[in-house]
């Protein structure tokens, strides 16, 4: 992993299995012999997705994020899917790809994301850089909510106190087997991460407890969702933006709105 030294970037492309042709996503929904969910063109807006998670607090962000297309969200544990592949990408958009690949055998529309923590402190190749591999860290078992707080307050605690930290994150969709995935990083979206977390939770994202806006020195978790600030609004944009572009390349279908 190298740092990138543009303030904002992505790459987005599309993948479709070589062969295949795969129809477009909004259609209305049929039930079909192996489970799958299938579509029919007419009803774009009342579009059925699986998110490749069961963290129900990404279910509500992405409710939030893509509010006015009428999309329907489920997670994994909505539809009680136990598998998942193994992660084996290299950065957060492979594994996002991974993951979306293998949940296309289940739902015919699927978004997919995963992120990676940096520490500015810590050199790439540093063990104790969270990168990839957040919840199980230096080949641990998975952390709950609070031994991740736990730990990365001790690490955090052992840099010093107090940390400037990012995320990159990987986006993929699939639909009716083609994909189109994108990475994306902003330095402007860089935040602190202090040794002290905030005695409140949000179920979902622990590491909220630890995180502070660099501009306000507010814990995530105290900002008020009707209190964002402009970076964070544009920050929301941009990845809305972002996701529609996913679905216009791996569907077919303008959703606008960009």
């Amino acid at each position: 992993w190298k740092k990138p030294d543009l303030a904002s970037w992505w790459i987005c492309r599309s993948k479709a299995p070589r062969g295949k042709y795969f129809g477009g996503c909004g259609r209305q929904l049929r039930k079909i012999s192996h489970g799958r969910l299938s579509e029919n063109k007419e009803s774009v807006k009342k579009m059925k997705v699986l998110l490749g998670t069961t963290n129900p607090s990404k279910r509500k962000y992405f409710e939030e994020l893509l509010d006015g297309f009428d999309m329907k969200f489920y997670t994994l544990k909505d539809l009680k899917i136990a598998g998942e592949p193994e992660e084996t990408g290299r950065n957060p958009e492979e594994n996002a790809v991974i993951k979306a690949r293998y949940y296309g055998r289940f739902f015919d529309t699927v978004i997919c994301n995963d992120s990676g923590l940096y520490f500015d402190k810590l050199p790439p190749d540093d063990e104790r850089q969270p990168g990839l591999h957040i919840r199980t860290p230096r080949g641990s078992r998975r952390l709950d909510d609070e031994e991740m707080i736990a730990y990365y307050g001790e690490l955090i605690h052992s840099l010093g106190g107090r940390v400037e930290a990012s995320y990159h994150n990987g986006f993929a969709v699939n639909c009716h087997g083609k994909i189109a995935s994108c990475t994306e990083s902003s330095k402007a979206d860089a935040f602190y991460m202090i040794d002290t977390p905030s005695p409140k939770r949000q179920d979902g994202w622990p590491l909220d407890s630890l995180s502070l806006d660099r501009n306000t020195l507010t814990y995530f978790v105290d900002e008020d969702a009707d209190g964002l600030d402009a970076k964070e609004e544009e920050q929301k944009k941009r990845r809305r933006g972002l996701l529609l572009r996913l679905l216009r390349e791996a569907s077919g279908i303008d959703y606008g709105g960009e």
